[in-house]
């Protein structure tokens, strides 16, 4: 039986498609006349503010209300500066530092920016507590492993965010932190031992007017132990609407994942999202194609036509997402970021742990510097700058920099570049090194050659013990090398 057009325009009212380029395609604004709810931003479709900018507002000319959401978390996750780095540094810096004016400042200053280029959604900040320090997709985005210090960090960045016009959107609910498998490819399972930490930064963030929330593709067993919260009933609607008394836009993480679409498709995730309780479908980077999105909004309509989905609650649920779009309609900030205040925050989350007398900072002349770079989770842009050493040779002329991956980190590789360093101050840059056993042989090599060698964690530092001096940074944006390059060099 053919579907309604009504129908389909009701399905398109919650959806959040992705696309490709840096203008709007056809199918894009086609859709958006007919009622299409809004859109994702990767960094993809971003080149710079003005040219994101003139992007939404084509998008806008077709619909005025659009959202236009994306993932910027600060840090790792960035897709403004994916080009060039985070200037300002991710949750995990922020809890660090434990200043909520300083984490509502630079919220603030992010939502500044967002506003101006025409981004009214922004897919953050993560409310995980990383209870698990081998949690291979939350750690530094996380504000820390403490439920009260995520809690009160993520109330000052949803301050921060709402205050500049931008919709905060609280995630991964009901917790990613205290987990071990990325929910891209597979189901993760959150300990019922830990799930009350883990909603209490949710509760705080309900609490503090968040406008949305993201689900998490997590399995919960003590309220659900068949279906991921994406796609139960038990933890949408039970959990988080009646017992935590959020009435704000609930939206999914990305709908093609393999722990919701591995088991029922694109199409029928969405649909079952829509009936647990979702009010908006996340279509994520990998499927930005109109004939995805065309198919996930015939699913959708199909599943109220075989009465999966209640019509009344796609309606309820197209509803939420319209009083958000016209929330953010009204709002909107002109002003200017102050451009300082990520760098600030990078170098107050500096910590330096000195394991030998001897004066090995600050660094002497033409260090060499050894990057470790593992492969990294589908939420970080493969193409984000990371490291110490280009930061370093601004300050240091004449350093040298190689950049070592798993396959690479060999013993005849290694002891070349003891080589290369030989008579020269040697900074060897890890991240995560606890979670990937060829960073620590590799860091154990170079160690036992030169024990004067200095360490720096870009990563979640599982210990400090490690060369004459440990420098934890507590994140890898761009701010976070130069704070370190400063470290090494004294002029912090």
């Amino acid at each position: 039986m053919p579907l309604s057009g009504d129908l389909l325009r009701l399905a398109d009212a919650v959806l959040f498609p992705g696309f490709t380029g840096h203008a709007p395609p056809d199918w894009i604004r086609r859709r958006l006349g007919a009622g299409l709810a809004g859109v994702v931003l990767f960094s993809r479709n971003i080149a710079d503010p003005a040219q994101v900018a003139r992007l939404t507002a084509a998008l806008r000319a077709e619909n005025p209300e659009v959202l236009v959401g994306t993932d910027e978390e600060s840090g790792e996750v960035t897709r403004l500066e994916a080009d060039t780095g985070s200037s300002r540094p991710g949750g995990y810096a922020l809890g660090v530092v434990d200043d909520v004016d300083l984490t509502e400042s630079l919220a603030a200053g992010l939502g500044a920016d967002l506003s101006r280029a025409g981004i009214s959604l922004d897919f953050a900040p993560s409310a995980d507590v990383n209870s698990n320090p081998d949690n291979p997709v939350i750690g530094l985005r996380a504000f820390g492993a403490d439920p009260a210090l995520v809690a009160r960090h993520t109330r000052a960045f949803v301050r921060g965010l709402q205050s500049a016009g931008v919709a905060a959107c609280a995630k991964h609910f009901p917790g990613h932190g205290d987990t071990s498998v990325d929910s891209h490819h597979g189901m993760p399972v959150v300990a019922e031992s830990g799930i009350e930490d883990a909603l209490f930064p949710f509760r705080e963030a309900i609490a503090e007017g968040v406008k949305a929330v993201m689900t998490g593709h997590l399995l919960v067993p003590s309220y659900d132990a068949e279906l991921p919260a994406t796609l139960s009933p038990k933890v949408l609607t039970g959990l988080l609407r009646e017992e935590l008394g959020f009435d704000g836009m609930i939206i999914t993480d990305g709908i093609e994942m393999a722990a919701v679409a591995g088991t029922y498709g694109i199409g029928g995730a969405s649909a079952r999202a829509l009936a647990a309780g979702a009010d908006a479908i996340c279509v994520g980077g990998e499927h930005a194609d109109e004939a995805t999105a065309a198919g996930i909004r015939d699913a959708i309509a199909a599943a109220v036509t075989t009465g999966l989905l209640p019509e009344e609650r796609l309606a309820q649920a197209a509803r939420r997402v319209r009083e958000l779009a016209t929330w953010a309609a009204s709002s909107g900030s002109q002003d200017p970021a102050d451009g300082q205040v990520g760098l600030a925050a990078a170098r107050r989350a500096i910590r330096v742990t000195r394991r030998s007398t001897a004066a090995v900072l600050p660094l002497g002349p033409e260090p060499c510097v050894v990057e470790l770079a593992p492969e990294m989770n589908l939420a970080i842009d493969r193409k984000t700058p990371w490291g110490v050493g280009e930061p370093l040779s601004r300050l240091r002329p004449g350093t040298s920099t190689v950049r070592l991956t798993a396959g690479r980190s060999t013993g005849p590789e290694l002891e070349r570049v003891l080589g290369q360093a030989a008579g020269r101050p040697l900074v060897v840059v890890v991240r995560d090194v606890h979670r990937h056993r060829w960073q620590s042989e590799a860091l154990r090599h170079l160690l036992s050659a030169r024990p004067d060698t200095v360490v720096v964690e870009m990563g979640l530092p599982a210990r400090s013990d490690l060369g004459a001096v440990h420098i934890a940074t507590y994140g890898s944006a761009r701010v976070c090398g130069q704070a370190a390059a400063e470290a090494l060099t004294g002029s912090l």
